[in-house]
């Protein structure tokens, strides 16, 4: 239990769950905006 609340109450245990948010948010993104492209590309050829 000392982990988690060191993870939790100290200044960089904080930093660490803020930088692994930013990692999972950026992956996410990183996902959705490659699916789009890729839905787009598909499209495109699907046209031609």
């Amino acid at each position: 239990m000392k982990l988690v609340s060191d993870l939790f109450s100290t200044d960089y245990g904080l930093m660490s769950i803020i930088g692994i948010a930013m990692m999972i948010a950026g992956s996410v993104a990183f996902v959705y905006v490659v699916r789009k492209k890729m839905d787009a590309d598909q499209a495109a050829a699907d046209r031609k």
